[in-house]
């Protein structure tokens, strides 16, 4: 690792991932990759969770003992990317919150 933490978690993203696995057969070895889909244009992207083996062109960094991989080339795009869960009455699920800017739901 390099030192650099391009996506960080909040401590209720940190709790759920860690609940994830271990309660849902994840298999030793694997890590939570966060990445992005889509182009960057008009739509721009749309920011993806999943577990994973690292591969050649990952950065991988650990935050509160959860081993985390990033796609190297996706790194500025990533960079001040902040992983939330939220659980309410209305919805349950990560959110993703960019530093810095404001994003409306």
């Amino acid at each position: 690792m390099d030192g650099l933490v391009p996506v960080t978690l909040t401590p209720k993203a940190v709790e759920e991932v860690k609940n994830i696995m271990t309660n849902k057969n994840i298999p030793e070895g694997y890590s939570l990759r966060i990445g992005i889909k889509g182009s960057g244009g008009c739509a721009g992207f749309t920011y993806m969770l999943g577990f994973d083996q690292k591969k050649d062109a990952d950065l991988e960094y650990e935050q509160d003992g959860i081993p985390v991989l990033v796609q190297k080339r996706e790194t500025m795009y990533l960079l001040g990317l902040e992983v939330d869960f939220y659980e309410g009455a209305d919805a349950r699920g990560f959110t993703f919150v960019k530093t810095g800017e404001k994003v409306s739901q």
